[in-house]
């Protein structure tokens, strides 16, 4: 997600792994300077959408099993960023910006992801915006023919400062406090540790959500601090929104009225980019999927139609 480093115990996942289907296929990509995990769902042949994670330094699954209502229509592809998940690595060589922007360039080659259609949660859609540019600059790259960018992390260091404030006041405040005194006298822990590490999971991200209590029903993950703080450094001092109006392709922006990142970040960005189009999600936070997964959906999946090979908008 957007920066909050978060730990959970291994045995967290178990409760929710069933509802996980296996992929179809999955792998370690042999272009990339490191090996990365990815998956495929989906029927061969299908549209392929790419879908790339949150973070910096987390994992891919978290975002299942709610994304894989896109695999009805697309070959969903998932992968690992390098240095979360399974694509974890020893070397202590800084992972930057720059890294994830290659390793995504020759993912798209390995996997013959043409014409590119980018799908960037939280980071992810940074992600997705920071490869666009590059892909624009250099003729043998390829630049995504549309992308889709969920609750977008800031795109200005002053906004990702703002996120930050907002979030550290949502976890401080009295209805997260609230909560976690009820889950630790609830009992849950002697009853069910299984379901009190999931529960005290979701409350380690209550301020993500519209109304924490809401904060069900996610596959918990795990930052890789290390990984994020190099990758935010990289950025410095950054400020993305100028450079957006060379993005030409279609694009469609999803953002929670209630996101702890700030609503400006994502209506500046339509602003700019000539061919995006903003979508507020009035009962969401930062997780749609998991908030209002209808109203997403819709608006994905619509979007997808009028931007398919052949279509006329």
């Amino acid at each position: 997600m957007g920066g909050w480093v978060i730990l959970y115990q291994p045995n967290a996942h178990e409760s929710l792994s069933s509802r996980i289907p296996s992929p179809r296929e999955s792998g370690f990509t042999t272009s990339t300077a490191v090996p990365l995990y990815w998956t495929a769902y989906g029927a061969v042949g299908a549209p392929r959408l790419l879908l790339l994670h949150g973070g910096p330094g987390a994992h891919h699954d978290y975002m299942l099993p709610q994304m894989l209502r896109l695999a009805g229509s697309h070959e969903l592809i998932f992968y690992d960023q390098r240095g979360g998940g399974r694509s974890k690595t020893n070397s202590r060589e800084a992972i930057t910006w720059q890294t994830h922007a290659d390793d995504l360039r020759a993912l798209v080659s390995e996997f013959g992801v043409e014409p590119v259609s980018l799908l960037g949660y939280s980071w992810g859609a940074m992600l997705a915006l920071l490869y666009a540019l590059a892909a624009y600059e250099d003729a043998a790259s390829s630049p995504p023919q549309r992308m889709v960018l969920m609750s977008p992390a800031p795109l200005t260091r002053e906004y990702r400062s703002e996120y930050e404030d907002e979030f550290d006041r949502r976890m401080a405040g009295n209805n997260v406090r609230t909560l976690r005194e009820e889950l630790a006298t609830s009992g849950l822990r002697e009853r069910d540790p299984a379901a009190y590490r999931q529960r005290g999971f979701e409350l380690s991200v209550a301020g993500f959500f519209a109304d924490p209590a809401r904060a069900r029903d996610l596959t918990p993950f795990k930052v890789t601090g290390r990984v994020q703080q190099s990758v935010w450094e990289s950025l410095g001092d950054f400020d993305m929104l100028p450079r957006l109006s060379a993005i030409q392709c279609p694009t469609l922006i999803l953002h929670g009225r209630a996101d702890p990142i700030p609503l400006a970040s994502s209506e500046a960005a339509a602003r700019i980019m000539p061919n995006a189009k903003l979508v507020v999600l009035d009962s969401s936070g930062h997780v749609p999927y998991v908030e209002q997964p209808e109203e997403l959906f819709s608006a994905i999946e619509l979007f997808l139609a009028d931007t398919a090979p052949g279509s006329h908008q």
